[in-house]
C-alpha cells in the first residue's frame, strides 16, 4: 500500500511595490475582489498548505484582509524594495518542513487558472521533476513565466538569492535539463502592472 505524497505548498508572492499603478495593485478591484483574491483562491484550489508574502505596513493588512477565509498563513516580506527575489527568500525561510515541495505564483497574475495550477501539480507528481514550469503559447513565441514549482530539496537554494527583480533564475537555470514544462494559453499571461492591464484583465475575464 503506498504512502500519501507530500503535501506541496502553494505560496502567493504579493509583496510587489505599484510602481505603475496609482494605487496599490493587490488592492486593486477586479470583478468585485482584491486582484490578489483571484490568485490566491486559484492556489488555494490545489495546494496545502498555502503561504502569502506581504508588505509591511497598511498594505499588507489590507492583503490579509483580502484573504479572509481563505487557508493562508503570511510572513511579511519587510524589504520589498529589494525585488521579487526578496519575497522568494521571505517564503523559503517560512515554509514549514515536511514538503514534497512548493509552487509559487504572482498576486498580479488573475488569469491563471486552478485548473493550471492542477496540470503543474499533476506534471510534478507524475514526474518528480526538480522543476515544473508554465509555459504559455506554443513552440518559439511560448513565454516561460510564473508560477514555478520547485521539488522541496530545491527550496534552500532560495534562502541565498541575491536581490532581484526577478525569480530565481540561477536555481531554474542549474535544473533546465531535469525541468517539465507544461504549455498553457497564450492569453492567460497578464500581469496587472498598470491601470491598462487592469483593464485588459476585466476585458479577458467579460467582468
Amino acid at each position: 500500500m503506498s504512502s500519501e505524497p507530500s503535501p506541496v505548498a502553494g505560496v502567493l508572492l504579493a509583496a510587489g511595490r505599484s510602481v505603475r499603478m496609482v494605487q496599490p495593485k493587490q488592492l486593486a478591484v477586479l470583478g468585485g475582489q482584491p486582484l490578489c483574491r483571484h490568485a490566491a483562491r486559484a492556489l488555494a484550489a490545489a495546494y496545502t498548505p498555502l503561504l502569502a508574502v506581504v508588505p509591511p505596513g497598511e498594505v499588507g493588512e489590507g492583503i490579509r484582509a483580502a484573504l479572509s477565509g481563505l487557508e493562508f498563513a503570511f510572513v511579511v516580506n519587510p524589504h520589498p524594495e529589494r525585488g521579487l527575489a526578496s519575497s522568494f527568500r521571505v517564503a523559503a525561510g517560512a515554509l514549514p518542513g515536511g514538503l514534497g515541495g512548493a509552487a509559487f505564483a504572482l498576486a498580479d497574475m488573475p488569469l491563471v487558472t486552478a485548473a493550471l495550477h492542477r496540470e503543474l501539480l499533476r506534471a510534478f507528481r507524475e514526474t518528480g521533476a526538480p522543476v515544473v514550469l508554465a509555459a504559455y503559447g506554443e513552440g518559439k513565441e511560448a513565454v516561460r513565466a510564473p508560477p514555478h514549482l520547485l521539488r522541496a530539496d530545491l527550496l534552500p537554494a532560495l534562502l541565498t538569492l541575491p536581490d532581484a527583480d526577478h525569480g530565481p533564475r540561477s536555481v531554474l537555470a542549474a535544473h533546465a535539463r531535469g525541468a517539465v514544462t507544461c504549455h498553457f494559453p497564450a492569453e492567460l499571461l497578464l500581469d496587472v502592472d498598470t491601470p491598462q492591464a487592469l483593464a485588459a484583465a476585466v476585458e479577458r475575464l467579460n467582468l
